[in-house]
């Protein structure tokens, strides 16, 4: 029978409001103890060096596509959300007041975040705060006056310096036991570690109806695992479409190598989400001894091969991406990878020797990916009838964009 789980939050922050609407359920599913636990993310920036307003620092496209995914989090979750002028908000008092208040958090925590995220009310502001908690039926003068005692205010430091000890780089954070999860789109992760059953969105009928393009290099730990499930979960409708990646990102400006730029605590728990990801799917893998990769070859041949263009062809895009991400044979190497094309069916030596001829054809597709509001691999971009061109980002949104594909509006 599990015990407790942990869940760290900030009302600043849209992901754990989706996440607060959700988490007393799965308490209740698994037979868990909720624990709560308010702290101050800019503290905890602070103490990773991240920015306050960590989107203003994202490119456009990333932009456009973080709205999009913190909408359709919200909407999965049966949760109104907007995101109000002037975000983001201060919440200190907001917080101080929880712990004043103290145990069991929930119920005013879904009154404070109702009013940031679903109502778009300043809590920066003393008299929000104030008719927040009469509206929550409490004594507004006791509870100002005790958030306001030199204890409250070393409690909420404490906690967040406890976040921070304890590897949280961001919100919401789970922990059971000692393993950490981020987002509440790892949800399904701690209900799986909590003993519950693991969840998919994947739609259990045939091939979806909608084109979907796959846009992939082989540089990137996460395209791997995406071509690893593209054909079961796409099929025929699924156009691969090679991209150079660091060519993207010197195009838009991110950094060529962007799990380098993350603090250690958010690049640890990338590296384990990447495990975790890959055992649920039950695709091997195992962190290469060269990175980055250098995959022009790789893309070169794959574009002048035509691979693609057939399901023999994808499969051969698939097993050149597992050679370097489950078996650490360097792609970049003209001997393996010919030796890889040859046990897929073709002249390895020939392709590898005709790979320039499609030099220009590779940066004509970085170039086409961008334009498509691509800014990282694996992008799902699901052309579903009448709504238009639906851009989907990482492995772990694989499942939706099948969902759309399919039709299913509830991810649209």
């Amino acid at each position: 029978m599990p015990g407790s789980f942990e869940f760290w939050f900030d009302f600043s922050c849209p992901y754990a409001y989706v996440a607060s609407t959700r988490v007393e359920a799965l308490a209740a599913r698994v037979g868990a103890e909720l624990d709560a636990r308010p702290m101050l993310l800019g503290g905890v920036f602070r103490a990773r060096s991240t920015p306050q307003n960590l989107s203003a620092t994202l490119s456009p496209a990333k932009t456009r596509h973080n709205l999009d995914d913190m909408r359709r989090q919200a909407q999965l979750a049966g949760a109104p959300l907007r995101v109000p002028d002037g975000h983001p908000f201060r919440t200190v008092e907001a917080l101080r007041c929880l712990l004043a208040v103290g145990p069991p958090y929930m119920p005013l925590v879904h009154r404070f975040y109702r009013a940031y995220w679903a109502e778009g009310r300043d809590l920066g502001r003393p008299e929000v705060v104030a008719a927040v908690l009469a509206e929550a039926g409490l004594d507004v003068a006791a509870v100002l006056r005790r958030a306001g005692a030199e204890a409250v205010k070393d409690d909420l430091r404490r906690r967040t310096d406890e976040a921070v000890a304890r590897g949280v780089f961001g919100a919401p954070t789970f922990f059971v036991g000692d393993e950490l999860f981020w987002g509440q789109d790892r949800m399904d992760m701690v209900e799986a570690a909590l003993g519950g059953a693991p969840s998919s969105l994947r739609p259990a009928h045939g091939a979806p109806l909608a084109p979907v393009d796959l846009y992939f290099d082989y540089s990137s730990p996460f395209a791997y695992l995406a071509l690893a499930q593209a054909e079961a979960a796409f099929g025929d409708a699924a156009r691969w479409r090679p991209l150079l990646l660091g060519g993207l990102f010197r195009s838009i400006g991110t950094p060529d190598v962007p799990l380098a730029t993350q603090s250690p605590e958010k690049r640890r728990h990338t590296l384990q989400d990447l495990q975790r990801q890959a055992t649920r799917a039950g695709v091997p893998f195992t962190w290469p001894t060269r990175f980055p990769i250098n995959s022009v070859l790789p893309l070169r041949v794959t574009l002048q091969a035509r691979l693609p263009a057939t399901i023999e062809g994808r499969a051969l895009i698939a097993r050149i991406a597992r050679a370097l991400w489950a078996e650490d044979r360097d792609i970049s190497d003209p001997s393996v990878l010919a030796g890889l094309l040859d046990d897929g069916g073709h002249s390895g030596a020939a392709r590898v020797a005709a790979a320039s001829d499609a030099r220009s054809e590779l940066f004509a597709a970085t170039t086409a990916a961008e334009s498509a509001g691509v800014f990282g691999v694996p992008t799902f971009v699901v052309h579903a009838p009448g709504r238009g061109p639906l851009l989907y980002w990482g492995v772990d949104r694989l499942d939706w964009a099948a969902r759309a594909a399919a039709g299913d509006p509830t991810v649209m």
